[in-house]
């Protein structure tokens, strides 16, 4: 039996490998208001005492939020390579 870690490849068309959760939402918490965040999705964690701490546990356990966080952060994203 072959106990070796399979190594990684690499996923050239994904825009998100390589890219910390955290760095996702700092860089959506320097873009949008907590407020703006919690308007565009719908969660407890971006209204109630948002911060970065508490947002990463629950979208680490959540994925349905991550997933949505993940699309708002490509969205903006794709919106400032289009402003420029």
């Amino acid at each position: 039996m072959n106990n070796s870690k399979k190594i990684p490849e690499s996923q050239p068309n994904n825009p998100l490998h390589g890219i910390k959760l955290v760095t996702i939402l700092e860089e959506l918490t320097n873009t949008y208001s907590w407020e703006e965040l919690a308007n565009q999705i719908n969660i407890n964690c971006f209204k109630s005492n948002p911060s970065i701490k508490s947002s990463l546990k629950f979208l680490r356990k959540t994925p349905w939020a991550r997933e949505k966080v993940e699309r708002l952060y490509l969205y903006s994203i794709k919106k400032q390579k289009n402003a420029l």
